[in-house]
């Protein structure tokens, strides 16, 4: 069966709408959704067949690849993550929610599908209500990986009529968010002693220092 494609609006996301793609999720189901960036692809992260379906639709290898979470807030992030200097915690509340990606240890909590030999996880809380009214009904953070697009100019596809096109026979829901962002989440390493801009896009680092 083709996933189901539904329209939530950012301001005001139906309930409905969010308790039943968060019971598919529950389910193993994997989920297209729009972020505040670019199109996310996501899952249960305690679901390890769902976490090697999405590795199987990416070609990837799941303990390879750096995925990240998304959560709703910053309560939800100390159960994943060691511990977080003060520094940190004062830059993630300034930037957070909004389009940066921090990277920190992980705890013990985190799936060992996802355990990776450098034990990192990123932590994303997207200035979105779909994505984090998801994470709240859900109970615990979302998977998430970026929709790239094979076009030699465009990153990342933006278009959800689009998006489920392609992956309509390979994901259970496409949510139609409109448009989406073709810059992606600025990402931050804070594992060192000093946090090292790995990757800008939207969010500026200058205004969380």
């Amino acid at each position: 069966m083709p996933a189901e494609f539904i329209r939530l609006y950012e301001e005001n996301p139906e309930p409905r709408r969010i308790r039943e793609i968060a019971e598919i999720l529950r389910d193993g189901g994997v989920v297209i959704y729009p972020t505040d960036t670019v199109y996310g692809m996501g899952c249960d992260i305690t679901n390890p067949r769902a976490v090697e379906r999405i590795a199987k639709i990416k070609g990837i290898n799941p303990k390879k690849h750096k995925f990240s979470f998304i959560c709703s807030d910053l309560s939800d992030i100390a159960q994943y993550t060691r511990v977080i200097t003060k520094p940190v915690f004062k830059m993630m509340k300034k930037a957070f929610p909004g389009p940066f990606t921090f990277i920190l240890e992980a705890s013990s909590q985190v799936p060992k599908i996802l355990q990776m030999s450098k034990k990192t996880i990123g932590i994303r809380i997207p200035n979105h209500n779909v994505p984090r009214m998801l994470v709240a009904e859900l109970g615990q953070p979302i998977l998430t990986t970026s929709i790239h697009d094979e076009d030699d100019v465009v990153e990342y596809s933006t278009d959800p009529e689009l998006i489920f096109e392609k992956y309509q026979h390979l994901v259970d829901v496409v949510i139609d968010g409109g448009y989406g962002q073709n810059v992606a989440s600025t990402v931050l390493d804070c594992t060192g002693d000093e946090v090292v801009l790995i990757r800008e896009g939207l969010g500026q680092f200058e205004d969380i220092l």
